[in-house]
């Protein structure tokens, strides 16, 4: 089944969440350091009220969809935005698996608006750059390119075969965009994974905000927050170490539009890192099956899209947990790296990653330009026209060329417009930009084995860094046994808090590609 929504409802739902504080004060980090807060558009309020038009689908064509609780009592919208909403549904269902979750349509007392017709068609299909904007007339999302049956084998060196097919089951899994309760029993186990670890005792920002915390802004130095300074820590991945290497990457899927995303970086030849949201995973696991089983990397973006900062432990626990373990229903592996939604990010949030067996993953930033964000989620956000968006692209891409490393780029595939600028606009400047760019996964311009980037596949003790050990003091420790062996030759207090006091030391100016490569193993 496949979900189409009017321009309009996407129109009103940004109004409303405009109306109601949608944009946060602070974007995309570096308030402090560059010029004040700025501001977050983080799209919370159409992607919750998206996301109760859908329920999540079952990756099996013979399987019924379930409804899940509808949030849209949540997110405040405004009449319009309820006016304007229409969903249609199609059939189309693919052999092993439903190309799309089905829609629980809200009701209307008037008809929706006639659909103005589309432009002219610009660059791969899409509209001309002037054309794409939040209110343009929707296209028709396409459906998968291919399909796969369970235990077909993946492009991955012992990985194991593509599990059972996806059933949904509302009672098996916390409401989409909410951030999950925590006193479930899987919560509680994947708390223990925290045993042994010093997690930094820092209170949880106001929301993750340089204004709305000036407090712990002020404190961004120590506590290695990225969002209001940009502070990073070694074992954060931030850049890719040759030159002219982009570790490409798109946040907030799997999506209606990711098919469009795919076709296009199939026919260049172009791999990219899926920073995928948890609630989105569940919605269309075929796209997450076809994005892995045609060689992209996955990673965790968390359940909800909340500032982790904000969070508590036990709410930062439950994020990624749930964001990995819907991962490894539908795919069969678990990764190892993550990325916080907003970059907001601080040593309380980094433990707790590392101890779940996640590295996380920002972007690139340079010297007196900022990070490397394309600001394509302003355009879906009605914030910046799309040429505006385009140039900041272009001057990322200048900036790059300048730098001594390679860079991370911050894009996103949750919104037509999004992958619009993508397939139509900012990788191909990327492809044909002189000097010649190598884009690659984020995980491959690491150096990183591909089998790191997954926990089954993994073959390096170290990458991420294993949390089997309890260590009762600094100078004692309690063996603990994991498959029979003794974890003993791990349990010492230097070697338990080798990665965190890493990270925390400040050591900015390491070299980042070698210690990666020495700690946890590269190959180029």
């Amino acid at each position: 089944m496949k979900l189409k929504l009017h321009a309009a409802t996407l129109a009103g739902f940004l109004a409303a969440a405009r109306a109601q504080g949608g944009y946060a004060e602070h974007y995309g980090g570096y308030g402090g350091a560059y010029g004040g807060p700025g501001d977050r558009y983080d799209l919370e309020g159409p992607r919750a009220a998206l996301a109760a038009k859908r329920a999540p689908a079952s990756s099996s064509a013979s399987s019924t969809s379930a409804s899940i609780p509808n949030t849209s009592t949540d997110i405040p919208t405004t009449a319009a935005a309820v006016a304007g909403a229409t969903s249609t549904s199609t059939g189309g269902a693919a052999q092993h698996s439903s190309s799309a979750s089905s829609a629980t349509p809200a009701a209307h007392s008037t008809p929706p608006p006639a659909a103005a017709p589309p432009p002219p068609a610009g660059p791969n299909g899409v509209p001309p750059l002037t054309a794409i904007s939040a209110g343009m007339p929707p296209g028709v999302p396409l459906p998968p390119a291919a399909t796969y049956a369970p235990g077909s084998a993946p492009p991955l060196a012992g990985a194991p075969p593509l599990p059972a097919a996806f059933r949904f089951d509302a009672a098996k899994w916390p409401a989409q965009d909410k951030v999950p309760p925590t006193d479930s029993p899987e919560v509680k186990g994947w708390l223990r994974e925290l045993d042994g670890f010093d997690v930094p005792g820092l209170a949880p920002t106001k929301d993750g905000s340089c204004a709305g915390d000036p407090g712990a802004a002020g404190d961004a130095r120590a506590r290695g927050w990225w969002t209001c300074g940009g502070f990073t820590r070694a074992t954060d991945i931030t850049a890719c170490p040759r030159q002219f290497d982009w570790g490409v990457s798109f946040d907030d899927g799997p999506s209606e539009w990711s098919e469009q995303l795919l076709n296009y970086m199939d026919k260049q030849d172009i791999k990219a890192t899926f920073f995928v949201v948890g609630s989105r995973v569940i919605e269309r696991p075929p796209v997450l099956i076809e994005e892995y089983m045609s060689g992209h990397e996955i990673s965790v973006h968390t359940w909800s899209h909340r500032p982790l900062t904000s969070l508590t432990n036990e709410q930062i626990v439950a994020e990624l947990g749930w964001t990995r373990k819907a991962i490894q229903a539908v795919i069969g592996v678990t990764p190892t790296t993550m990325r916080p939604p907003y970059g907001d990010i601080d040593d309380r949030v980094r433990a707790i990653s590392l101890a779940m067996g996640m590295i996380p993953i920002i972007w690139t930033s340079a010297p007196g330009s900022g990070p490397f964000d394309t600001n394509d989620w302003r355009v879906a956000g009605g914030l910046v026209d799309a040429t505006t968006s385009f140039n900041t692209f272009e001057g990322i891409l200048g900036n790059a060329s300048t730098l001594s490393t390679g860079f991370i780029v911050l894009q996103h595939d949750l919104f037509e417009v999004t992958v619009d600028l993508a397939t139509g606009y900012t990788l191909n400047a990327a492809l044909t930009h002189n000097p010649t760019f190598s884009l690659k996964p984020i995980g491959k311009c690491m150096g990183i084995p591909a089998t790191n980037m997954y926990a089954e596949t993994n073959k390096n003790a170290s990458f991420p860094y294993t949390n089997h050990p309890v260590v009762t003091s600094s100078n004692s420790t309690t063996e603990t046994v994991k498959d029979g062996k003794s974890q003993a030759d791990m349990s010492s207090g230097a070697e338990r808090g080798f990665v965190f006091s890493w990270a925390i030391a400040g050591l900015l100016e390491l070299d980042v590609q070698r210690c990666f490569c020495e700690r946890w193993g590269c190959v180029h």
